[in-house]
């Protein structure tokens, strides 16, 4: 008997889908059947993924906004629902750290850093997941799926701030879980693990990235396509019991004792590692 995931009818909406992580998701959710709504920040980025999922007979539509703008949060998901006339998938993908605000020494962290990084992940995200749910608690229900990082898992040297606001996402999950569950709403999280996405292949030495394949027990780094893959199971109907938890994907890290504990090998960035996580 072969199993297969049928998002038929589906209409999904994938944050900071323009490139890397989110971009493999609303790939694989129009692969299954959904409809996909593309967002990004930056307009050629979503629409070149709206042209590679049409070019595979998939169904999508650009939604460009800006989700720092609490009021552009709004428009974009009535746009979506508007378009396709619903909202049964939402999966919350946009991680910043904003410019100047990265890794670094925690007693170098400053009220401003811990303000726009909290802001920019843990707000940004709940703000996401408030005008998705408003609409699938109208509606029939739902599915909300945030990525959040493997670095929650595991203490995260000069990165703490950014760890610590993607946690607060995690436990956000559960909290949504319980309230959002009689209206037929799952809530949900992905942990990737260390994913070369573009913002980390510029950051990272070839040297840095041999020392995290090699302190994985599976001795890789997460490809996008088993996020993608992993994201549109637990969409989907097969995973329909399945609420309040958030799923690691890291091949192993987060049981690491030999993971690279400094900056030795990172190229600390100078723009915003935004719609990339």
């Amino acid at each position: 008997m072969a199993v297969s995931i049928d998002l038929s009818g589906k209409k999904a909406l994938v944050t900071g889908a323009g490139a890397g992580i989110g971009r493999e998701i609303a790939r694989w959710l129009a692969r299954a059947g959904s409809a996909v709504a593309v967002n990004d920040i930056r307009e050629k980025h979503a629409q070149a993924v709206v042209d590679e999922i049409r070019d595979e007979g998939g169904s999508a539509i650009s939604a460009i906004a800006d989700c720092r703008d609490d009021a552009a949060i709004d428009e974009m998901v009535n746009h979506v629902v508007a378009t396709f006339g619903g909202l049964d998938i939402a999966v919350n993908n946009i991680g910043m750290i904003p410019d100047g605000r990265g890794l670094k020494p925690f007693t170098e962290y400053r009220g401003d850093d811990w303000r726009d990084i909290i802001d920019q992940n843990l707000t940004l995200s709940a703000l996401c997941g408030r005008a998705e749910a408003e609409v699938m608690t109208s509606g029939d229900g739902g599915v909300i799926l945030f990525v959040t990082s493997g670095e929650t898992t595991r203490p995260s040297p000069f990165n703490s701030a950014y760890a610590a606001a993607k946690a607060g996402i995690n436990h956000l999950v559960t909290s949504m879980a319980v309230e959002l569950g009689p209206a037929g709403i799952r809530v949900l999280a992905i942990a990737p693990g260390t994913t070369l996405t573009e913002t980390v292949a510029a950051a990272f030495t070839e040297e840095r990235i041999e020392q995290l394949t090699a302190s994985a027990p599976l001795r890789k780094m997460v490809d996008h396509d088993e996020l993608g893959r992993l994201s549109t199971f637990l969409v989907s109907d097969l995973a329909r019991s399945i609420t309040g938890q958030f799923i690691i994907a890291d091949a192993g890290a987060f049981l690491s004792r030999t993971r690279p504990g400094n900056l030795e090998g990172i190229k600390i960035p100078t723009d915003d590692m935004s719609h990339d996580d």
